[in-house]
């Protein structure tokens, strides 16, 4: 195929992080399925903990999975083919086409980017050969000028496509129209020239105010503002960075208080999104021993360093502190990386995950970890095996979710709290997890626990009537399907539409 003959494409672009390019992003790819068109997402390099494993095993970026699914697709690694996790002390591990490729520092990964370019556009061009639209988003700001050299996901993305950008800017962060000239301004002439329309995102107010600002940014650039996106809270979809997180919550009016450690490489942390949308719950993020408090369930979550955020978990007091909890009857639960802080003690013989040999868990559970080369990355669905416990109003309860981690954990004299029937789309029936005796803590690999509504409700429900309390009827379902409709409902509201498909060339497609 040419490239005369590969299908369209729209980038989204942002002057800062965290200005709305992934939901923006997100909102495009429900938008062109709505009309009918065949679209899949594409960011060629993402740096983010919060990761998902593809039907075939592959591990991607979250936020390109949340995209995928707005647009009514499957992910697939071409999505995502650049993944990279922060594991502390300036180095990430680099996940090449959804598979752990190395370790490296920023120098020694901008010494990579020749051998990763042509990954990139081939990933992009089979997208664009499957698909009849692709919604490239880009990372950080396209106008970081000392990194330009190594870039691979922003204008050199942008020039290889020749696709038409879509520059996101935040206005609640204050600065917005210095941030779009600037960004101009610091682009080179070839790039401004596929920048076709600004969005102004997350105001709040009466847009006619922007309109001699708008008038001006035309005048200055030549550029239109396409749409005003205003602030909004009433649509939920995972957050793509640790800047999401808040420290704490007020809980006091709630029926529920629940503590989420907060550590420092917190990876999956969209796991808890359920958790916070129930009215009934006040969920919190805890840092340290003293911000505790005496909640009625304390989670550890994943970790992309977890010896290390165990280590920081001793040192730090909060190791004391939750242990007195647990011995007080609150029950803990570890997902992923907090599963196995929960056991005797995790070893890392070969160092693949930290610098440390061995470490000594909480033990709470009756396990051992032992870090491999090998990680597991896939969706899983499972059962709850028998009620007891934090489980009692769950028993047979379906679930679906996804595992990813490094090691292998030994179970010995912990029953297991789940059976898994599916994974990677293979019938199995296996055992998943551990719980103590009591019941109250339940340590498990499966991501996405909370999600499911059977299973959330029921436990919380329990936590409930265990301090004699009701958990009030909630009308929470996790469908995301009706998310993505709103939000593409509000952007229609906002977006010019009929430019961004004259800007694409999709007019055509739909005539």
């Amino acid at each position: 195929m040419t490239r005369e003959e590969l299908s369209r494409v729209i980038m989204v672009q942002g002057t800062t992080s965290h200005a709305g390019k992934s939901v923006m992003a997100a909102a495009l790819c429900r938008i062109f399925a709505q009309d009918g068109l065949r679209v899949a997402p594409f960011k060629a390099q993402n740096m983010s903990l919060n990761s998902f494993a593809t039907p075939d095993g592959g591990e991607i970026g979250r936020a390109q999975a949340v995209q995928a699914e707005a647009a009514m697709v499957a992910p697939t690694v071409d999505m995502n083919p650049i993944l990279l996790k922060p594991e502390g002390q300036g180095r990430s591990q680099v996940v090449v086409m959804g598979e752990p490729e190395t370790s490296a520092s920023a120098q020694g990964y901008y010494k990579m980017k020749s051998q990763l370019w042509p990954i990139v556009t081939g990933a992009l061009d089979r997208l664009r050969g499957e698909f009849e639209v692709v919604v490239i988003e880009g990372a950080g700001s396209p106008a970081e000028i000392n990194l330009r050299e190594h870039e691979i996901v922003n204008m050199r993305v942008a020039t290889y496509a020749q696709a038409p950008v879509l520059l996101v800017a935040d206005i609640d962060r204050g600065g917005v129209f210095a941030s779009i000239v600037g960004t101009m301004e610091l682009l080179q002439p070839q790039e401004r020239a596929l920048i076709e329309g600004f969005i102004i995102n997350k105001f709040r107010g009466d847009p006619s105010l922007l309109d001699s600002g708008l008038d001006m940014l035309l005048e200055r650039t030549g550029v239109p503002v396409l749409g005003v996106l205003p602030y909004f809270t009433h649509i939920h979809l995972p957050e793509e960075d640790s800047l999401g997180l808040r420290g704490g919550e007020e809980s006091h009016s709630r029926v529920l208080d629940i503590a989420v450690i907060r550590l420092p490489h917190i990876a999956n942390f969209d796991d808890f999104d359920p958790l916070k949308r129930e009215a009934a719950v006040g969920l919190r993020y805890v840092s340290k021993g003293d911000e505790l408090g005496e909640p009625d369930l304390i989670i550890i979550p994943g970790s992309k360093t977890t010896m290390d955020d165990l280590q920081w978990l001793k040192e730090g007091g909060l190791e004391g502190q939750l242990l007195a909890r647990r011995s007080k009857g609150v029950p803990v639960i570890g997902i992923c990386a907090g599963f196995q802080m929960l056991g005797a003690r995790i070893a890392d013989p070969q160092g693949v995950e930290s610098s440390g040999k061995l470490i000594q868990g909480l033990g709470l559970l009756p396990i051992t970890t032992c870090f491999q080369q090998r990680k597991a990355t896939q969706q899983v669905e499972a059962t709850v095996r028998r009620g007891h416990g934090l489980l009692t109003d769950c028993s047979g309860a379906g679930l679906k979710g996804y595992e990813i981690h490094m090691g292998e954990t030994e179970i010995e004299g912990a029953s297991a709290p789940f059976t898994v029937t599916l994974r990677s789309g293979q019938a199995v029936d296996g055992a998943e997890g551990a719980m103590d005796a009591e019941g109250l803590v339940l340590g498990t690999y499966l991501h996405g626990l909370f999600h499911n509504d059977d299973l959330r409700r029921g436990l919380l429900g329990w936590l409930a009537a265990r301090k004699g309390a009701t958990l009030p009827p909630s009308s929470l379902t996790m469908d995301s399907g009706k998310e993505f409709d709103e939000l593409a409902a509000l952007v229609r509201g906002h977006l010019d539409m009929a430019a961004v498909y004259r800007m694409t060339g999709l007019e055509e497609l739909l005539q």
